[in-house]
């Protein structure tokens, strides 16, 4: 008797502390409602940002690194609309640059007053040891006016790029609100697109094999 009555006090023992051990297991193990309510908000802010400009097919909504789901407001995301589009912009210039330079187009004249021919520049990266220090400084001057003076917003454009400040305009008001979407698509597209096309174009002039077909 003694034997049997020792045998259920450790059974007994031994469910209470399981009772007591099993509550505290599910809670460590449990997603704790704060994650639940972080994944909750981060999937609202990346829903939120599924219908915007760009987000078309074939890819969609295609946000691979998560730059809008971490909590992302419209103010960060008009950020990131910013620089895509005017990071577009500068590359679809540089890819036209680049192909009308390596077609053998050049200005005429000198770049400098020691004689030094547009004609004797040559393309790519070499530039940079053809062209003399103050056509190199005057570049970059050039450069540092457009990016603070005109490649901006001064007077509260239609959208983020707007850049037209109430002076360039060509004739987009007279356009519907459709077209505008689709011209603004297109620029944002095309911008994409010659990204990829002028990093595809440096990396592989280092690399020396030319991307250019040869005739």
């Amino acid at each position: 008797y003694l034997l049997i009555t020792k045998h259920n006090m450790n059974l007994t023992m031994k469910l209470a502390l399981l009772a007591f051990i099993m509550p505290t297991y599910s809670l460590a193990f449990a997603p704790s409602s704060k994650t639940a309510n972080t994944k909750i908000i981060n999937t609202c802010h990346q829903a939120s940002f599924e219908n915007e400009l760009g987000a078309q097919p074939p890819l969609g909504f295609f946000d691979p690194l998560s730059l809008v789901a971490d909590g992302t407001d419209q103010e960060r995301f008009d950020r990131l609309r910013y620089v895509e589009i005017k990071h577009g912009r500068v590359s679809m210039l540089a890819v036209v640059g680049y192909l009308v330079q390596e077609a053998g187009v050049r200005l005429p004249g000198d770049i400098d007053l020691h004689g030094t021919s547009f004609d004797s520049i040559r393309n790519g990266f070499a530039a940079f040891n053809d062209i003399p220090a103050s056509g190199i400084a005057q570049l970059v001057g050039f450069i540092g006016f457009l990016e603070l003076a005109v490649m901006k917003d001064l007077t509260g454009g239609e959208f983020v790029g707007d850049f037209r400040n109430d002076f360039f305009d060509l004739g987009w008001d007279t356009f519907d609100e459709e077209t505008k979407l689709t011209k603004r698509a297109i620029e944002l597209n095309q911008g994409r697109a010659a990204m990829m096309g002028i990093l595809a174009l440096m990396v592989h002039e280092q690399l020396g094999v030319s991307l250019i077909p040869s005739f």
